[in-house]
């Protein structure tokens, strides 16, 4: 199984949980913020992990990874930083009671 096959059913959770929230107000600005902090997380992934796989703390199967990546870093592993950064505010949004104003 192919890390891409991995991330498929974390990737489906996030965009159905997040779609769900929508219905929730101020859904834009949610949506912009966590655009932002995947920005943050991405930069930050890339740096770490390029800074670990270069001090050769783990490595990759070749045959499990799309072979895209950035630095030394397989493009799947941006992927759990994004979608933590749209699944949180969605989960937290959707188990927040509605207030009754």
């Amino acid at each position: 199984m192919t890390y891409a096959w991995v991330i498929l059913p974390f990737a489906l959770v996030t965009v159905v949980v997040t779609g769900a929230s929508a219905v929730r107000p101020h859904f834009g600005r949610r949506m912009i913020a966590s655009a932002v902090a995947a920005a943050v997380l991405v930069v930050l992934t890339a740096v770490f992990d390029n800074a670990m796989i270069a001090a050769d703390l783990f490595t990759y199967p070749e045959d499990d990874i799309t072979g895209i990546r950035i630095g030394l870093a397989p493009i799947e592993d941006f992927s759990y930083p994004v979608c933590a950064a749209f699944l949180v505010p969605a989960v937290w949004t959707l188990l927040t009671p509605r207030s009754r104003a």
